[in-house]
């Protein structure tokens, strides 16, 4: 690993490559002079789980599969011959997926969160932990609500909240 210089925005916290610094905090939107050198606080234990990225991946995965339910689902509605059995079953799939790739994003950001913070109590970690719980839930109860190929005001309703 090629080590770089990280500079901290003082005033947000804002983590970056000194290298990829320009006129203005990309957060927060102050000037470079509000920066400082920064140093990685995280041993190299724990800095080689965070590096295994498997979080961010789990994320990914998932909102995929919040984005994807309810573009599918309109799709179908506008050209409902188009592919018809090709995408009811990405639909399928994907709502049947969505609670288990939740899950191990939920998982995953506990394991993040105790190996980059050692608790699971700052500010914004409750906040995402409140978040993601009511995702998981919303996506289980469309998961039961749901039968296959027929998508009800209350599947389009619950893909939507997960998505928003």
């Amino acid at each position: 690993m090629i080590d770089e210089e990280l500079v901290r925005c003082r005033p947000c916290g804002y983590v970056m490559k000194a290298s990829e610094l320009g006129d203005v905090c990309p957060a927060c939107g102050l000037p470079r002079s509000v920066f400082e050198p920064y140093r990685e606080r995280v041993s190299t234990n724990r800095l080689f789980i965070l590096d295994l990225d498997i979080h961010p991946i789990a994320i990914h995965l998932s909102q995929t599969f919040v984005a994807l339910i309810p573009t599918l689902i309109v799709f179908h509605f506008i050209f409902p011959d188009f592919q018809e059995t090709i995408v009811h079953s990405v639909i399928n799939f994907s709502i049947f997926a969505l609670p288990f790739s939740l899950i191990l994003s939920f998982i995953s950001g506990l394991v993040d969160g105790i190996t980059r913070f050692k608790t699971l109590r700052t500010p914004l970690l409750k906040a995402k932990i409140i978040y993601s719980s009511s995702i998981v839930i919303i996506s289980f109860i469309q998961l039961i609500v749901f039968t296959p190929s027929v998508y009800t005001w209350v599947t389009i309703l619950l893909a939507l909240a997960a998505f928003g």
